[in-house]
């Protein structure tokens, strides 16, 4: 039994109740929905009575079953945002194009519209959606130092999800081990050759994840995301690696693909990139300039790389070599 009292209405004074569960009926927004809710019963009459904090309850249970009905993020989730990617409720609507206030409105309880609980969801959902958000809306926040502050909890977020034990992981931890100074752009274009002769030479790719054709040249995304802090400066070198994670196969292309490309500068290979069919199709019209996050499809990449070791009559992963001088004499 609830020791606390409130006004009885048919006892005329203060009385004792208890708290049952029971089902409602509302109506928000022209609709009616059934959720189940909570009434105070009087321990004297048996009447239902007034409870401030009960009735608060079920007015949130009301908007809960509008919200599941109507493909609506929870109050919840909207709430963990600010503390997810360590922003201000202000900066965060303010990052997001709103008004100051908004984002605090909807935190308070408001119920956004389907739009805007569309774009809260994917950034709920989406670390690297929102990093993408925080780097072209960065000039919105009142301050650089919300900027920094988020930016390194986005940052550390990405790492800490990221699977570790993923090829594409895996792939860039080898490397990071064998190259000497390899920088972001670098890596990215290492990672899109891997990916090509593997499948030239193999007849499969050596790792699901899907690159795009950004404006210099092919990224995985997730992964310009995770190194984008070292920005024109070499990566951190991996000390240790577990190779048996590989086939002899693997290691074979990895190792021709370091020896063959790895030797460039990354604005180098961003050139080769740049003239080769897979970036250009992809890309289309689009003026240089332009960003864009259309994928390269993996059968463009398949069938170009599959194109290119039957023109250069590679018999072996060690004839990429010749590849890689002819575009290098071409982009001279």
């Amino acid at each position: 039994m609830n020791r606390e009292k409130t006004f009885c209405e048919e006892c005329r004074k203060d009385v004792e109740y208890i708290v049952e569960t029971t089902v409602i009926m509302s109506n928000l927004k022209g609709e009616v929905y059934e959720y189940k809710g909570k009434k105070a019963v009087c321990t004297e009459c048996g009447n239902e009575v007034y409870v401030a904090e009960i009735e608060d309850e079920n007015l949130k249970a009301l908007y809960d079953a509008y919200r599941q009905k109507n493909g609506i993020i929870s109050l919840e989730k909207i709430q963990e945002i600010p503390q997810k990617y360590n922003i201000g409720k202000r900066p965060l609507s303010l990052l997001l194009g709103w008004g100051e206030m908004t984002f605090s409105r909807y935190c308070e309880g408001d119920i956004p519209s389907k739009q805007y609980s569309d774009i809260l969801q994917k950034v709920y959902d989406d670390p690297a959606f929102y990093m993408e958000l925080l780097e072209k809306n960065k000039d919105n926040l009142k301050s650089s130092q919300a900027y920094e502050k988020s930016k390194r909890k986005v940052l550390e977020f990405l790492a800490n999800g990221k699977k570790i034990d993923s090829k594409l992981e895996k792939t860039i931890q080898y490397l990071l081990h064998k190259c000497g100074d390899i920088t972001p752009l670098a890596l990215q274009k290492a990672l899109y050759y891997v990916q090509g002769f593997f499948f030239a030479f193999e007849g499969r790719f050596l790792f699901e994840e899907d690159c795009e054709a950004w404006v210099h040249g092919p990224v995985y995304r997730d992964v310009y995301y995770k190194y984008s802090s070292y920005l024109f400066n070499p990566i951190e070198k991996v000390e240790e690696l577990d190779e048996s994670v590989f086939t002899t196969a693997e290691k074979v292309i990895l190792d021709s693909v370091i020896k063959n490309f790895c030797c460039y500068s990354g604005k180098t290979l961003e050139r080769f990139t740049n003239q080769e069919k897979p970036w250009l199709v992809t890309r289309g019209n689009l003026p240089v300039d332009e960003p864009s996050d259309k994928v390269i499809s993996k059968e463009l990449i398949g069938s170009y790389f599959t194109a290119v070791k039957k023109k250069y009559n590679m018999l072996n992963p060690g004839d990429i070599e010749e590849y890689s001088k002819a575009i290098f004499e071409q982009i001279k």
